[in-house]
């Protein structure tokens, strides 16, 4: 349930308790804005980012925020069911060294184009970044990246086997994200903007050709996650059908966690912007992973309008990158992954930034947020591969 802190322009509704001194007062400024509309939703995996907390909800009024949606614009998870409910050690070994040969990882990209025919084409020609980055593009369709971005092989509670990938826009997104943000400060300067610089919350108007350019150019990035997420998934399960000649797929579940929207809300269209967070309109799917070693969860969403129809999408950060590697003991968090079997990404001091200990507890953050979502399935991992 959320609690209301009212002495802002417009109220403040937290889902988590307590909340990081830097995320609070980045989610106060939101309360600030000359047009923020009815709240700040914060959700229970709430950290500090950039300007607006990773975990954030906000609606606008005729307004949009690039550093609000934020650089991996379309960054999302998608989940798929299988039939397979048996599956041994070196089972596990074989699909996740043919993974790591299929979906470049971390900085790496294909050597070659990918089939332009999977990428969104409508209308990219009137898209200057995107136009620009578009062959680049080509090899960074169908990679997974780095940091949090993982495939993570699981287990259902009646034994099926499923299969979930975290990612994103890759550096088209993040190039979107920035050519956007700087032209908003520009601007912001020029027109002698209320919003103090360092709030990180330069913003554009909707009916400006600025603000049309880069909502047009921040939905072709969704869309390019998407199929970057599809591509993965496609690999992932050519990969599968060979270890396992009968297996059938279920539907793929999709939701984004970066971007903005028009939506309607308490009977008003607004931009709303999720950073770090999920829709949960009524009865639509969702996912909310954990950290590495941790369950992860299907759930539906309740439509709960406090919240702008929204939930957590994952764990959320309890520890900065560095501050995890500099605090986390190595051998204690692998030897916590070994004994439950999985096959995990801890293999030195430097992926300490992605061990279970620098994440928030997610049965605590999914039990914070029962009156958003409804648990479908809980998900044990099994295997994953990372960045």
């Amino acid at each position: 349930m959320e609690k209301v802190i009212s002495n802002g322009t417009v109220p403040l509704k937290l889902w988590l308790d307590p909340i990081e001194e830097g995320a609070l007062e980045q989610a106060k400024h939101l309360t600030e804005l000359p047009f923020t509309f009815s709240h700040v939703a914060i959700m229970p995996d709430a950290h500090q980012g950039y300007g607006m907390p990773i975990g954030g909800v906000l609606a606008l009024k005729d307004t949009i925020i690039p550093n609000a949606v934020g650089v991996d614009i379309g960054c999302g998870m998608c989940a798929l069911k299988t039939s397979q409910t048996e599956i041994t050690e070196n089972n596990l070994l074989n699909i996740l060294v043919r993974i790591r040969k299929s979906v470049p990882v971390g900085f790496s990209h294909h050597k070659t184009n990918q089939n332009k025919n999977l990428m969104p084409n409508e209308g990219r020609f009137n898209f200057p970044v995107v136009e620009r980055e578009f062959t680049n593009a080509l090899r960074q369709l169908g990679t997974l990246g780095g940091g949090n971005h993982f495939i993570e092989l699981q287990k259902d509670n009646e034994g099926h086997i499923w299969i979930m990938i975290h990612s994103g826009s890759r550096n088209i997104g993040y190039k979107v994200a920035n050519h956007h943000n700087k032209l908003a400060i520009n601007l912001n300067k020029k027109w002698h903007s209320s919003i103090p610089k360092g709030w990180q919350l330069a913003y554009l108007p909707l009916d400006s050709d600025e603000g049309q350019t880069y909502i047009h150019e921040m939905n072709y990035c969704v869309e390019f996650a998407l199929a970057n997420r599809k591509l993965m998934m496609t690999r992932v399960q050519e990969i599968f059908m060979q270890e396992f000649h009968d297996i059938k797929f279920a539907e793929m579940i999709n939701i984004a966690h970066n971007y903005a929207a028009l939506e309607k809300h308490f009977n008003k269209m607004v931009m709303v912007h999720r950073k770090g967070a999920t829709r949960a309109f009524k009865n639509e799917y969702g996912i909310i992973p954990g950290s590495q070693g941790t369950a992860s969860y299907i759930v539906r969403g309740k439509g709960n309008p406090e919240s702008f129809k929204s939930c957590s999408h994952g764990a959320g950060r309890k520890m900065g990158r560095n501050q995890a590697r500099r605090e986390l003991d190595f051998k204690e968090e692998s030897r916590r992954l070994d004994k439950l079997g999985i096959l995990h990404s801890l293999h030195s001091k430097r992926d300490l930034d992605e061990a279970a200990g620098a994440y928030k507890d997610i049965s605590t953050v999914i039990n914070n947020q029962l009156d958003l979502i409804d648990i479908e399935t809980e998900l044990k991992p099994l295997a994953v591969v990372k960045g």
